[in-house]
Order: structure tokens, then sequence, then C-alpha cells
């Protein structure tokens, strides 16, 4: 069991501070081999390229107008001016689709629409709006055009052979839209993570049944499922396991053989010889890494692997688990995706603290916050406050931002960086 060995006045371990506990548990998954496979394009999206990619050839093909207008030479235009415009005459069109027919020599010009190819012979193109017609043969150029105006060149979006997309790149729409465009059709990607989802505790039952006095609903199973799917894992649900040390080892052995993660919640409250943590330190290889971290809420989560499999003990309380899911598993479902170490981050913005929040010095202290914009200024934070059990104040939140572990608390009108829940 991963710790410094110091333990409270009740023989508790002490509790590991947040960026260490998550640097434990990211070392331990750092040379854990993930496999990958072939993907089509249209399958690929929110996936994670496994290799870098290289441009098989120049995007575009062919130099390609920008603009609706006149395909020219654009020594024909220089010192055009509406007080002294120069005349070109239209000798050819140019066909949507199709290779240009013919040659723009000198003193003549091509019709072209946005996205035409380029004439052989012209190097710029002629805005409509810079051109008066003459007749059906002639248009007066009324300013000049230097060469590679309103044009985009062979090879200006990406050139051949050049890099495309980095190995642990999630793969977007619009890196779907470039790789169609170099006409690549496959595309090699990290396998999903599996992630295996126990819920404990005699006292649940299924979210979609009416509880009988003394029972509730499982909340966390189906918002735990919710989350890695979000993150691209294939899901099991393993349903509710009895605290029964037996059935819950029985279970969770089988979990840990068949996935990349294993979650459970509840049974993970700071204690030497809870439930969770004996079932781990039974699983052993190499068992537990940190139980407790300086945290609130999720103070009594419990991080361990078997071979190379990572299971996380999360409390029962939905906020906490919520929380602990941010800070531990989404992270670790990331870079058993692909992603890469410095890729494992949150989207944040500025905001301004509506009010003075408390803090206990020692811990880390989560305040989740709904955003209000101001005319002229960041956006103000306001708390969402309630107990680690309030779902609804997860629900009603934007995000959070973090009180460090030294302070005592902050004061309103302190700038603070709010972590988006999206």
């Amino acid at each position: 069991m991963a710790s410094d060995g110091l333990k409270d006045m009740l023989g508790r371990v002490r509790l590991t501070p947040v960026k260490k506990a998550k640097s434990i548990l990211l070392g331990a998954l750092a040379n854990i081999s993930i496999q990958t496979e072939r993907c089509s394009l249209p399958a690929a999206l929110d996936r994670i390229v496994s290799s870098n990619l290289f441009s098989p050839e120049d995007l575009p093909a062919h130099p390609r107008s920008t603009m609706d207008g006149f395909a020219v030479r654009a020594a024909d235009t220089f010192g055009a001016s509406s007080s002294m415009p120069c005349y070109l005459e239209i000798d050819g069109e140019v066909a949507m689709g199709q290779m240009p027919e013919g040659e723009v020599r000198q003193g003549k010009c091509f019709h072209i629409a946005t996205g035409g190819l380029l004439p052989a012979g012209s190097d710029a193109v002629m805005m409509f709006e810079h051109t008066i017609p003459v007749d059906g043969k002639m248009i007066e150029v009324v300013k000049s055009v230097g060469v590679g105006i309103n044009l985009i060149s062979r090879g200006e979006d990406i050139e051949k052979n050049s890099p495309v997309l980095s190995k642990g790149h999630l793969l977007r729409p619009q890196d779907l839209g470039l790789l169609a465009g170099l006409g690549i059709a496959e595309v090699e990607v990290y396998k999903r993570p599996k992630v295996g989802i126990l819920s404990t505790g005699d006292e649940i039952v299924p979210w979609s049944q009416s509880p009988p006095p003394g029972k509730i609903r499982d909340i966390n199973g189906i918002t735990l499922a919710a989350l890695c799917e979000r993150l691209g894992a294939e899901v099991t649900d393993y349903g509710i396991v009895s605290d029964s040390e037996e059935t819950f080892f029985a279970t969770l052995k089988r979990a840990t053989n068949e996935n990349n993660v294993v979650l459970f919640s509840g049974g993970s409250s700071v204690g030497m010889r809870d439930l969770g943590e004996r079932v781990i330190e039974k699983l052993g290889n190499p068992g537990i890494l940190v139980h407790g971290v300086a945290l609130k809420p999720g103070k009594p989560i419990i991080i361990g692997l078997s071979h190379e499999t990572a299971i996380f003990g999360l409390p029962g309380h939905p906020v906490s688990a919520m929380v602990c899911f941010e800070f531990f598993v989404g992270p670790a479902l990331r870079l058993l995706a692909g992603s890469q170490p410095d890729q494992l981050f949150t989207p944040s913005i500025r905001a301004i603290v509506a009010r003075n929040i408390n803090s206990a010095a020692g811990r880390l202290d989560l305040v989740r916050v709904q955003l209000q914009e101001q005319e002229n200024n960041l956006p103000l934070a306001i708390p969402v406050l309630g107990k680690s059990g309030s779902i609804s104040t997860l629900s009603r939140a934007h995000g959070y931002f973090l009180i460090d572990e030294p302070s005592q608390g902050l004061n309103k009108d302190t700038q603070v960086e709010v972590y988006l829940l999206l």
C-alpha cells in the first residue's frame, strides 16, 4: 500500500495530497500497453490517433479561387484605379468541378467562381466588386491586384509528406474533415478502454425502482457510466453488489479480469480494514496505491491496481464520487485511451468570486459555482452550496474552482480559474 507511513491518532494512514495521488496513479499506468485498431473515418469521431499522421498529397492539389470574379495575370492590373482603369478581355470561363481549358494570356481573363480551379497563365483573382462590365466580352478593372491574391495555392493548406495530426490527438469533426480532404479513409486509433461499474451496499436498489423505507436509488451507477461513455469508454454494468465480502470479491475479481478500469462506489470510507480495502488487497499485484486524499468532497477514495487494471473505490455520496472521477478516474481513462500526459486538462475560464469562501487548511477544496455574465468584466462565480450527498448541486453548477491546501479561504472579488463541467 502506497503511503508515507505517517498515521493520525486513530491509526489511519495520513491523507495523500491530490497532486501526489494523481502522480502515483498516472505513474503506475504509464507503462501499461494500449492496443490499437484500424477505424473507418466516419467511426473515428472522438477516437485518439495512435501514430503521427502525414499528408499523402498536397491540399489543395491545384490552385483554387477564394472569390467570385476573374482569373487574371496580376501584372495586367498594375496601376489600375477608378480614375485610370485598365481593360481586360473575357477569354473563357472556369466550369466548376472541371480542369480549365486554355490559358489566360496577356490582356485577357477568365470568369471564375469561388472554389474554381485556377487556369494556366493566371496568378491572381480579381473580385467582381473591383470590375465594371463594358460589354459581354470586356471588363473595366478599377483596382490592381497582387500575385497570389484571392486564391489558395497548391499545398498551401497542407503540403505532401508534412505532419497532419500527432500521436495522441483526439479526433474532432474538423479533423475528420481534414483527413477526408486528404483522401485518408481509415486511421489507426487506440482501442476504447473497457470499464466495469459496481454499486455496493445492501441499502441500494436500481434507480428504476421505487425504494422501500430504508433503501435508496442507485445514483452513482448511471452517473459514472455516463461519465465514462462521454470519455469514449465501453461500459459494463455489473449491477448492485451485496456488502458480503465473498460476493463483492467474486464480482470485483471478475470485473477486474474483464476490464481496463473498474469503479465501485460505497465501501470506501477511510478505515484500516473496510470492505473496499480488503478486497483490493486480496486481488493484489500491486494492490492499493492510495487510500484517502486531502480533498473535499472526495476524501475517502481508494486507488488500486491489479496487474494492468486500475481499480477505484469511490465514495457513496454522488457529488463526492463525481469529484473523484474528475480528479482521478477521468485522467486515468484518457491516459488509457491514448491521450498524452500534457493533454490531460479540463477546459477553464477566469471568473470573479461572488462572496467570501472559508476553507480548512491542509486539504484541496472544490467549490461548485454558477457563472453569471457581467458587462465589461469577467463572469461572476456564484458558489452553489450543499452537502456531498446533494446531487442537485452538481446539476446546477457550470463548473468549479479550487482552494489550495495551504489556504483558509478566498475573499470576495478574487479572480479564480473556473474549470467547466461540460
